[in-house]
């Protein structure tokens, strides 16, 4: 999700809820106590440079049980964030903190925001002998190739 996305949700919303993937909320006295712009300047394992731009909203649940941050308070946060760093509008990525800082994309079910899950990827499969995509084979198709080579009597296993 862009940050222009995320700003007009929230113009539209009453409250602010992050779903975590495991179907658990964030706390609903979370706070957001970073948004800031990560620039990305890496050489992936093909040789290629990459340069790759993200927002990052940093939530954090204390002890402050009375604490709710409103949908107009974040949209000012923002807001300020956009102007004092410059951020264009970018894809956002939510750190939050469970065993360790997890990352996370951000989406939207219509009722609240939802942490994504994030993987990790080969950008160079090309150069590393990483197919792009597993070769389809018809179980019909082992199933010939099995029976002209693997008979008893076949003489393939001798």
């Amino acid at each position: 999700m862009k940050l222009s996305e995320a700003k007009q949700i929230l113009a539209h919303s009453q409250t602010i809820q992050f779903l975590l993937p495991d179907g658990s909320l964030v706390p609903s006295h979370f706070h957001v106590t970073e948004i800031g712009l990560i620039d990305k300047h890496f050489i992936d394992c093909g040789g290629t440079l990459r340069n790759e731009q993200k927002v990052n909203f940093q939530l954090y649940s204390a002890n402050d049980y009375d604490h709710r941050l409103h949908p107009e308070k974040l949209i000012h946060i923002i807001e300020l964030s956009e102007k004092a760093l410059n951020i264009p509008d970018l894809e956002i990525e939510v750190e939050y903190q469970g065993e360790t800082i997890g990352k996370y994309g951000l989406g939207y079910d219509g009722k609240q925001f939802v942490l994504e899950s994030t993987k990790t990827d080969c950008l160079a499969k090309d150069k590393c002998g990483i197919p792009a995509s597993k070769p389809k084979i018809r179980l019909s198709d082992l199933q010939k190739s099995k029976d002209i080579c693997c008979e008893p009597a076949s003489g393939c296993c001798s």
